[in-house]
């Protein structure tokens, strides 16, 4: 009895703060702690231009989920506004939500089909990036931020009610994965379920680079040039510092500049745009092929003279990195490539730390005694003289054996 009036004080004191108790537990595929409301929440649905040219304009700005939009609301608007032939056009700017929104919102605008595009304006965090992948066509500022991680949620129960609750945030994990899976990734399942993991954060480039997204919005200016890139790079967490100074302004720099050179002569010097767009790609590549932590070391190894140059730095890292995969010694593949190895090089080192972490027993080629040939050829016994020792002893008053 007191643990159902506890129950029942519990249920009021959470519906009071808007919080439904006799729904299935709510799995938010967002950062842990407890979500925050979010005050500044704005979502419009809304129709421009007509005819042909008639497009419904989605604005998800704010948290999906009750704290924001709900999949509920955005389904029964849509429908008030779609006439199932004019593109539809969903604009995210959103740290997430409830998962289950997402999925939901996701499966909505798979539905749409080719008329459906999403376009990331700002942050598409946690369910917002679900939701944003089910369209047909994926846009992405430039300046925009891109996160996937883990379900996350909380609970109260017994150990029964626990263990249930971790069987249900693995389903909600597996949801998660087939919903990225319904785009074109260049990325296998394995390194998505690694980046889920992760909780990974992605610039325009880097998500296109893995397929998430289909185009970035803004591309083809000098890097050196925009600051907004440079501003997103920097809160990045894996952005190597390399690349980050490529991207500083030389508004700074008080040293004339210099001359154009000859019209038959090549520059000694890479362009600096140029070069920061090459740093820019290679760590985009990089993430892609599961390389982030080796970025630096590729950049040093090729000075980004030249994308051929880079290129083949990468195809080197590349094979390094199969190599370790297959000796299942794949933390090993960072150091071997800022040492310069190639594949060949990479097994040697491999085999050499292999043999001398084997625990198996020592090969011994000493010779024993027991293998020593016999001195002289066996001859089996004799029966009849068997016979007649023990006649000798028993004459004797022994004991024949």
């Amino acid at each position: 009895m007191m643990k159902h009036n506890l129950k029942l004080a519990l249920a009021l004191v959470l519906g009071s703060l808007g919080i439904c108790t006799l729904a299935a537990p709510r799995i938010l595929n967002k950062a842990a702690g407890l979500p925050e409301l979010q005050a500044e929440h704005w979502y419009n649905i809304r129709a421009v231009g007509e005819g042909s040219a008639k497009v419904i304009e989605v604005f998800i700005y704010g948290e999906i989920g009750m704290w924001g939009v709900t999949s509920g609301d955005f389904i029964r608007d849509l429908k008030a506004q779609d006439d199932g032939v004019s593109q539809v056009l969903v604009r995210f700017d959103t740290i997430g939500g409830d998962l289950f929104d997402g999925i939901a919102m996701h499966n909505i605008l798979r539905g749409l089909g080719e008329r459906c595009t999403a376009r990331i304006d700002g942050a598409c965090f946690s369910a917002g990036s679900v939701a944003a992948c089910g369209a047909h066509r994926v846009e992405m500022a430039d300046n925009a931020l891109f996160m996937i991680h883990n379900p996350w949620t909380w609970i109260a129960g017994d150990a029964g009610e626990l263990r249930k609750m971790a069987d249900m945030m693995d389903k909600a994990f597996e949801g998660i994965v087939a919903s990225f899976q319904h785009r074109a990734l260049s990325i296998d399942e394995a390194e998505l379920k690694r980046l889920i993991e992760e909780e990974t954060w992605m610039t325009a480039t880097e998500a296109k680079a893995m397929g998430f997204v289909d185009e970035v919005l803004g591309e083809g200016q000098p890097m050196a040039a925009n600051a907004a890139l440079g501003k997103i790079l920097n809160r990045y967490r894996n952005t190597p510092p390399e690349a980050l100074k490529l991207l500083k302004a030389e508004a700074d720099d008080d040293d004339p500049a210099p001359s154009d050179p000859p019209a038959n002569d090549p520059p000694t010097e890479p362009d600096s745009a140029e070069t920061a767009a090459l740093a820019a790609q290679l760590a985009a590549d990089c993430a892609a092929a599961g390389l982030s932590a080796c970025v630096p070391a590729l950049i040093k190894a090729s000075g980004l003279k030249s994308a051929a140059e880079v290129k083949a730095q990468l195809d080197r890292a590349k094979a390094v990195r199969a190599v370790c995969l297959v000796a299942k010694l794949p933390d090993e593949a960072p150091g071997l490539i800022e040492a310069g190895l190639d594949a060949d090089g990479a097994r040697v080192k491999l085999f050499d730390k292999i043999a001398s972490n084997s625990s198996a027993l020592e090969i011994d080629n000493k010779q024993r005694l027991d293998d020593l040939p016999q001195n002289t050829v066996y001859q089996p016994p004799v029966p009849g003289d068997v016979y007649a020792r023990r006649r000798t002893n028993a004459s004797k008053g022994g004991k024949h054996a």
